[in-house]
């Protein structure tokens, strides 16, 4: 919403001040507002789902669905079946030692996975 203010207090601005210049300078002057804009709001939705994510709480591999292991980030289709599939773990570290995701998949998820 404040990013739609701007964007609104922008054009109104470009607006007052269009005599000088070409239409042609003020449509681009606007795509460029605009594009920022968008590109803003995107990583705006984008952090606010992170967070609600965040704020779910661990995973329990253990119990967890395909589906909500996908949600966890760099999980595939595929991993989510293999941590699925090979239950149960003792530990989370349990998917690094039987191969089931590398070191940098699972330093990914670490610290959104629990065991027990």
């Amino acid at each position: 919403m404040i990013k739609f203010g701007a964007l609104t207090l922008l054009i109104g601005f470009a607006g007052c001040t269009a005599a000088g210049r070409s239409p042609d300078a003020i449509r681009q002057n606007t795509a460029n507002a605009t594009e920022t804009t968008a590109r803003d709001a995107k990583a705006v939705v984008q952090g606010i789902a992170d967070g609600l994510k965040h704020h779910a709480g661990p995973v329990n591999i253990n119990t967890a669905s395909s589906g909500e292991l996908q949600k966890l980030p760099g999980v595939t289709g595929e991993m989510a079946d293999r941590i699925v599939g090979n239950r149960p773990y003792a530990i989370s570290q349990d998917l690094l030692r039987r191969h089931l995701v590398t070191k940098a998949e699972y330093a990914q998820i670490e610290d959104k996975i629990v065991s027990k």
